[in-house]
């Protein structure tokens, strides 16, 4: 009968285990630098709760313009995805955080990088990722530590590994907004978009890579970078020209330019060639 009762116990631990799931968290970190707590949602993988001793590599993934922290959650497949394709043995077990880079008040400063009032990126760098990646047992190191984004966060994917190319292995900006097209730029001084325009001209990813100096090079050579944008993307051509930067430049990278526009259907899809890329670059 003990023996029973023992493995009655094994199974149902081993169909509880069985039974675990992903899910979804989010919660908020107050910074000092910015003065305000500041929103952020977290792909946990199945194993997260059930072993406490784990440690897991991590994907930071950015939102656009005017989007938020939720927005990969609730606008592309990203659990249905991930579930699937670590299910089916493609990518092992990460940890994906999505930030929130926007003040959602009128008139705010946008984006990723640092603007007067709006040091975003310190923020990023010397606040965010060391809490975050202390709460959710995440390896910590550049190896172990992805960045990816769409349009302004493909934009903030790019220009966070120019500027912190030991941070991360991997970049996958998707349909990103490198530099600000011409027929784009706001006339409107002070307007919401004169200060995204002011921003992405002071951190333009193409110029970063024409204008580096050996040393840089040779740091975003230790980076696994792909490129990928729709055919009808109105950005096309700013993905196009910093993909040639970086041949010129002998900084290897892939490109991909796949049937699509602008829009949450081709940033969904991109998924099933980011995850497998990132894992493929932990696993190096």
């Amino acid at each position: 009968m003990k023996h029973f009762f023992l493995l009655a116990v094994a199974m149902l631990l081993t169909c509880f285990g069985a039974n675990a799931q992903s899910k979804f968290v989010t919660d908020t970190i107050y910074s000092e630098i910015l003065g305000s707590p500041r929103a952020y949602t977290v792909y946990l993988p199945a194993s997260f709760d059930k072993n406490p001793g784990k440690q897991y590599p991590v994907l930071y993934l950015l939102h656009g313009l005017y989007g938020k922290n939720s927005d990969w959650q609730d606008m592309s497949q990203l659990k249905l995805i991930a579930d699937k394709l670590t299910r089916n043995g493609t990518i092992d077990e990460m940890v994906i955080v999505t930030p929130d880079a926007h003040q959602g008040l009128p008139n705010s400063q946008p984006g990723y990088f640092n603007l007067p009032e709006w040091r975003y990126e310190d923020f990023f760098f010397q606040e965010f990722m060391p809490q975050i990646e202390k709460k959710y047992r995440i390896i910590g190191d550049k190896r172990h530590r992805a960045i990816a984004g769409l349009s302004m966060g493909g934009g903030g994917t790019t220009g966070y590994c120019q500027h912190h190319p030991e941070a991360f292995a991997a970049a996958y900006p998707m349909s990103a907004l490198m530099s600000i097209p011409l027929d784009r730029r706001s006339p409107s001084p002070n307007s919401f978009d004169d200060k995204l325009t002011k921003s992405c001209l002071e951190n333009d990813c193409v110029e970063f890579v024409l204008n580096a100096d050996e040393a840089t090079k040779q740091a975003l050579r230790t980076i696994d970078w792909y490129i990928d944008c729709g055919d009808d993307d109105f950005l096309l051509d700013c993905n196009l020209a910093i993909y040639q930067a970086m041949r010129d430049n002998k900084i290897p990278a892939q490109l991909r330019v796949r049937d699509g526009v602008h829009n949450w259907e081709y940033w969904s899809s991109a998924l099933y060639d980011c995850l497998p890329f990132v894992n493929r670059s932990f696993k190096k």
